[in-house]
This record gives C-alpha cells, structure tokens and sequence, in this order.
C-alpha cells in the first residue's frame, strides 16, 4: 500500500490510529503492538502477498539468531552464529536483488546459456535486512536488551519505516513503544504529524510526480531528445528524486508523530551542501550512519592511516552502490561518488579558499551528472544523454508535452493567466523546486517550530486537499527500488 494512495490515507491509517489508541485508553498494551503489527502485516502485503512469507520468515529467523547471540552460549558458538546470520540475511537480499545479475554476467564472459529466474524483488528486503543486520550484530556484542517477539516485530515491520527508510536501530524504536507516557493520544505530536504528512505529500504528488512524467518521457526517447530536452530530463530526474524522497521521508516521520514516535532523521535538505562529504551527511542519512557503523568501523576506519582511510571510504560507496541496485551504473555511481568524496577530503584546506557559491555550483553539476548515471537504464542510455546535452532545439517533442496534459499544476497556472506553454510550465516547475530545496527550511525544521494556528491550519488544509485531488495518478516511490 502506498502512503499516497485513496486506501491508505482513508481506510488504514485512521483504522489504525482508532484501534492502536482505542486499545491503549483502556491499558490493552500488548493488544494494541498486535493491532500495530498486524496493520503493518496488512501494508506490506497490500502491494503482493506473495511477499508476506519473506518477511515473517526473516523476522522469527532473526529474532532467533539474536535470542541465541545473547544467550550465555560459548563464545565460538556466538561467533559461529553471528558469522550464519549475516550471512544468511547477505544471501536472501543476495539472491533476490543480484542473482539474475550474476547470470547475466555469467553468460557474457563465458558464453553460457543460464536461464534467467526474472526473480521478483519483494518489497523493502533491502531496508528491513539490513535493519535486522544491525540487531543481530549488536545481538552478538551484547548491547541489546532481551526483547521479546512481539516487541522485535513491532520493529522490523512498523510500517511508517518499513519499505523505504529511514532505517532504524532497536534502540530508537522499541523504548517508544514501551513508553506509557505515549501511548495516550496527543494533540501536540498529532498536528506535527499531519503537518509533516501534508507537506510531504504534496512534495510527492504535486512536484516529484509533475516532474518525473517530464522524466519517463525522456529517458524512454533519450537518443533523439533536442538540447533542450535533455537538459530538462537531466535537471527534472535531479529534483524529482530530491523531492520524492524528500517526500517520503516527511510522510514517515508524520505518520510516525501521529502514534507518538520519533523516528530518526533521513533527510537534511542535501541540496544545500556545498561539497560531496556534505551532501552524503544530509542525504539518506540513516543508511549512511548504518555503513559507517556495520562497515566503514569495521574496516579500520580511519584508525590506520589516510591511504587505508580512503580505501575504507571508496568501499563503503561501492557497497552503496551495489545497495542501490543490480547494474554497473548504480556500481559506477557508487564508484564516482566515493572518488568525489576522497578528493574533497584530500584537497579540503585548498577547495575552502574558493568561494561557496562556486563550491557549490560544482557539488550541484557533479550531483546533476551522476544521477543521469543512476536513473539511466543502461550505459548506453546515459551516454547518449549525456551527448544531447550539446545538441540544438528549443522544441519539445509530443511525448513530452503529452506527459503534462492531465497535470492539475498546469491547470492551476493556466487559470492565472499563464499561457499553455509546456516549456513555461517545465520551468517554472524546475525553478520553483530548486527554490524550495535551496531557500526553505525543511519538514523537520518546521514541525520542530511547529505552532497551531489558523495559517498553518490553513496551510496544512490546502496541501491535503489539493494533493488528495491528484491521487488518480499514484505513482510509487522511487526508493521502493532499492
């Protein structure tokens, strides 16, 4: 099910939200994180049921390699299982999201004929194994209290986190929901939720979705597109992904505050950094921290000395990379995006005497560059993209103008006076965007400053209605994905 969806936002989360505090008023504590797990179940499932056996089996899988881990079993024995359960959640995501790769690649180097398994990806594997991963290890260093079952798959499949991010630690997330104190209904926490839920919404419904048709139109005709055109796919892919998880994440954390839970930040207005360190310090910020602690650490860190520190670190990107998806563009970006980091850290005191503006100008092209890279189906794709960016024409093709005929912001602009230029409208979208990603303070600064009145009520009206109106459209997510 898809926060932007007629069910979810009028059929489960207010069913939800009724039962889980209806349950609570009357001190049904255990009743209510059942009630929340079998929501959360019924989400999942929502988008294929086939999925659902996945998830539970990971979860008690799991639960029981932790239950083991933090027994007072021998310590080769602990070892032993520590070494089993990453593996094992290593080669479930392994199999599901690489192994048609590995086959692909086994019939190109050495000429075979493996069949395909044109395996589905069930939906947030990536988020929820390594979410356990980081519970299985803190399992074996022993800094994980003795939970029981219904408390861990509360935090495995809450739903608000459970398919795309942010992800979450134990310790972030199970003391909540033990703590009395919030599990009372509390109209402070509820308004900051619904406020951060509207605004992150409407990023998704009215600015990703409007730009990502400008998008789709222009990878799928990306070798014929004019200069003009491939400007505006590369720059539209840049804010659509921006604001689409941008989007989610404020939806996450609204839905969140609407049950009294603080989930971690996972997004920090990246596009205001002005080099790539600081871009990856803002952007998806949970997965960075989980790499840092479960592999950039492991690894030495930079504990030994600044040419290990900078394999570390060219490491923990390629493994992002790799994360993202099974292709050798998301395994480049991943490539470019750790060189960038490595340069930035080793030519840090002389890149700080260039003006910020300029700093950032080139973090924003380099951002721009990469993430054709990432969106392109193929190499092939984004090096003819890459190569339109030179050619000629102002015009727009029939796919792209098509793409916008149903889009309720066009509309809107036409009814002020705006002429019904496809081109007008594309920039004024683009523009009003990077004005929003770079001028304004984010969701999670507002909710932090949050105040009920009636402008704000107004505010937060408006975005619902006008978002709700152009759910016909739903789209997914674009990190459902990964």
């Amino acid at each position: 099910m898809l926060f932007n969806s007629y069910e979810f936002v009028f059929l489960l989360l207010p069913l939800t939200l009724l039962v889980w505090y209806g349950l609570n008023h009357f001190r049904l504590y255990a009743a209510a994180k059942v009630s929340l797990v079998i929501s959360s179940l019924i989400f999942y499932a929502y988008f294929n049921w086939s999925y659902l056996p996945i998830l539970l089996g990971s979860v008690l899988i799991n639960y029981l390699f932790g239950r083991i881990l933090i027994s007072d079993a021998p310590k080769a024995a602990r070892r032993l299982v520590v070494w089993l359960g990453v593996l094992a959640n290593l080669g479930v995501l392994g199999y599901f999201k690489y192994f048609d790769f590995f086959l692909q690649n086994l019939n190109l180097v050495f000429r075979a004929d493996f069949t395909l398994r044109h395996i589905v990806l069930p939906l947030g594997i990536s988020f929820f194994t390594f979410q356990q991963l980081s519970y299985v290890i803190d399992c074996y260093k022993r800094t994980v209290p003795r939970y029981n079952f219904l408390d861990y798959a509360l935090f495995v499949s809450f739903f608000p986190q459970l398919v795309a991010g942010p992800i979450v630690l134990h310790s972030e997330i199970v003391p909540q929901f033990a703590d009395v104190s919030k599990k009372s209904f509390q109209s402070d926490s509820f308004s900051r939720g619904v406020t951060a839920f509207a605004f992150g919404l409407a990023k998704k419904v009215l600015v990703a979705d409007a730009l990502g048709m400008v998008v789709n139109a222009g990878f799928d005709a990306v070798s014929s597109l004019s200069g003009v055109e491939a400007w505006l796919t590369m720059l539209c892919y840049t804010m659509q992904i921006y604001f689409d998880f941008s989007g989610y994440c404020d939806m996450a954390t609204g839905i969140g505050r609407m049950f009294n839970v603080e989930l971690p930040m996972n997004f920090n207005s990246p596009y205001k950094a002005d080099d790539i360190v600081g871009f990856w310090k803002r952007w998806h910020i949970t997965l960075t921290r989980f790499f840092t602690q479960y592999v950039y650490i492991p690894l030495g860190g930079n504990r030994k000395g600044t040419a290990r520190t900078y394999l570390n670190i060219f490491i923990v990107f390629l493994v992002s990379g790799i994360w993202h998806g099974a292709g050798y563009t998301f395994i480049l970006w991943g490539v470019l995006h750790g060189v960038a980091n490595i340069l930035c850290r080793a030519f840090k005191k002389p890149l700080g005497y260039l003006p910020k503006a300029v700093r950032w100008t080139a973090n924003f092209a380099f951002l721009n560059l990469t993430w054709v890279i990432f969106r392109a189906p193929t190499m092939t794709d984004a090096a003819a993209l890459y190569r339109r960016l030179g050619a000629g024409g102002l015009t727009l093709s029939a796919a792209l103008r098509k793409s916008l005929e149903k889009n309720i912001l066009q509309n809107l602009l036409m009814n002020f006076g705006i002429p019904q230029s496809e081109l007008v409208y594309i920039v004024l979208l683009l523009a009003a965007a990077v004005l929003l990603a770079l001028l304004c303070r984010n969701t999670n600064e507002r909710i932090e400053r949050f105040r009920p009145t009636v402008r704000s009520a107004v505010v937060v009206i408006a975005l619902l209605t006008v978002s709700v109106l152009s759910l016909s459209g739903v789209s997914t997510f674009l990190y459902f994905n990964f």
